[in-house]
């Protein structure tokens, strides 16, 4: 009886620190046994990534895409092969940013900067927690408190270095990657679409710009400003906890 106590005082507290319920946390419990072999930590690099990839992915390229030029993106995606068929999820453009997202101590809250070589349970609620819909008993300011928290999640998947700052090259790469799974699009179209939208986000952050003044690069506070109006509430959530898929991850 002790040890059920204990279980549930465990659970009770985790709940507390997600906001998942008990109903989400056993599901998503199910879903780390799997990732990590039953063992009580994942490791870095994870062996067997794909189920990983899959409870994230879609989320994750539809609101990494150019804001700015979604329209642009839109018509250069709508050709056969585009990202969001990728037939192998071994094969999926982004597979290495959200492997990496798991283990970004900035998303685990346990740092700045670096990677942890190892996540325990806890820390894999921590990163879903991201993903989390938005409850209808949330008042105004938890609510824009977990957009905030979504959006500093993308934030970091851009700024690969962890300056807090998104460059021009950081976000080259992020389109390239994006984009990499249609072979309608050659690196160059990547290029220049990465080009034209931080050229619009330097125009919405910093407003009618001197010709000899340089745009250093996406600030969060910047970032904020062009998702404003954007719903990233719907666009990022756990949709996978319908359990219908688990059977893609044995």
């Amino acid at each position: 009886m002790g040890a059920a106590h204990s279980a549930s005082e465990e659970v009770r507290e985790l709940e507390g620190k997600t906001g998942f319920s008990s109903d989400q946390i056993e599901q998503l419990h199910r879903r780390f046994k799997q990732l990590s072999g039953d063992q009580p930590t994942i490791r870095f690099p994870i062996r067997d990534p794909v189920c990983l990839i899959y409870l994230c992915s879609r989320h994750l390229e539809q609101c990494l895409a150019p804001r700015r030029n979604a329209c642009r993106v839109a018509e250069l995606l709508s050709l056969k092969e585009n990202f969001n068929n990728v037939p192998d999820l071994e094969l999926n453009p982004i597979r290495s940013k959200i492997v990496r997202a798991f283990f970004d101590n900035r998303n685990l809250r346990k740092g700045s900067s670096g990677l942890a070589d190892e996540i325990n349970f806890e820390d894999f609620l921590t990163i879903m927690s991201y993903f989390r819909p938005i409850d209808t008993t949330m008042d105004e300011e938890q609510v824009e408190l977990s957009r905030k928290e979504k959006l500093r999640f993308l934030f970091h998947m851009y700024d690969s270095d962890s300056d807090g700052r998104i460059t021009l090259e950081e976000y080259r790469n992020v389109v390239e990657e994006l984009l990499s799974g249609n072979p309608h699009i050659e690196k160059e179209s990547a290029r220049s679409i990465a080009d034209g939208a931080m050229m619009e986000a330097a125009s919405v952050c910093m407003g009618q710009m001197e010709p000899d003044q340089v745009y250093e690069g996406i600030t969060f506070e910047d970032f904020l400003k062009i998702w404003q109006g954007i719903d990233i509430e719907t666009k990022m959530h756990v949709r996978f906890l319908n359990m219908e898929t688990m059977a893609l991850c044995h």
